[in-house]
């Protein structure tokens, strides 16, 4: 009698806490289906009354606002933008990061652990602090308000978190493996790309999920050395809201895709980051 009272109390309190998780995501949820429902709303509409008036009236939804979206050549050219600063940031982060971390956890040279001392000290410096003398660098050599000086920026200040992490992962792999891959004759290149790299995946992955949203979502970066002519899609949002009355059914829209991008891309690596997230906390 005890155990049977024992199990249904625990299966009442799993079954608590999966309603509160599952009321939790809902509220998560709840800003995006409201950003979903009103750019599927007219501008008439949304000054008229809240999203929530789509559940008694779904006559008003409509794919309107997504063909003036597709129309407006400022946010479907900043969509371009913004994955042409994205998608090279997180790439050369992933790649030199790579290649330091394994250096910093395998290769024996000169003051290897002062240097790293240094990568750990440049994770505790703001951005803020870069931005003036950034500024006047990549004034001096023709890099402000180019598209290469903000990918730059954001490698520059990726690649100490990158650096730290991966080599912490790195460093966890069995010397004995790399030790049975240097006997059969591979090399330092080999050692990598066939025995660290596809071990270190997971964690790979998870800091491109990471870099890739930090890139995506930053607007501070590229209101500054962004180019104004071709403005990531936060920035050119944000001239959007200057003139809120007039390009709702742009800003709506605009702003779901800018949200929906990030999302789909963790999604798509949700497997991915978990195995890393779970291989740092075994470890």
């Amino acid at each position: 009698m005890k155990g049977f009272a024992a199990k249904a109390s625990a299966r009442a309190a799993g079954g608590a806490v999966r309603v509160f998780l599952l009321l939790a995501g809902l509220f998560w949820l709840l800003p995006t289906v409201g950003l979903l429902l009103s750019s599927l709303r007219s501008p008439s509409d949304i000054a008229a009354s809240g999203w929530w008036r789509v559940f008694t009236a779904p006559a008003q939804l409509t794919t309107e606002n997504y063909t003036r979206l597709l129309a407006n050549d400022t946010i479907t050219g900043s969509l371009l933008s913004t994955v042409l600063i994205t998608v090279p940031a997180t790439l050369l982060v992933l790649l030199i990061g790579s290649l330091a971390g394994y250096a910093f956890a395998w290769l024996e040279f000169p003051g290897r652990d002062w240097w790293f001392l240094g990568v750990v000290a440049l994770l505790v410096v703001p951005v803020q602090v870069a931005l003036v003398p950034v500024s006047k660098l990549f004034g001096a050599v023709g890099l402000f308000e180019t598209t290469a000086g903000v990918v730059l920026f954001h490698t520059a200040f990726g690649l100490p978190f990158a650096i730290f992490l991966l080599r912490n992962f790195f460093a966890e792999i069995p010397r004995e493996l790399l030790e049975a891959a240097r006997l059969d004759g591979a090399g330092e290149i080999r050692l990598f790309t066939r025995v660290v790299l596809p071990l270190g995946g997971p964690a790979i992955a998870s800091l491109g999920i990471f870099q890739f949203l930090w890139v995506w979502n930053d607007m501070l970066i590229a209101l500054i050395f962004a180019d104004s002519q071709s403005p990531p899609i936060t920035v050119a949002l944000q001239q959007q809201v200057r003139q809120f009355g007039n390009n709702v059914d742009v800003l709506a829209p605009g702003a779901f895709v800018s949200m929906v991008v990030p999302l789909v891309v963790f999604f798509a690596f949700q497997r991915q980051f978990a195995s890393g997230v779970m291989a740092g906390a075994v470890k």
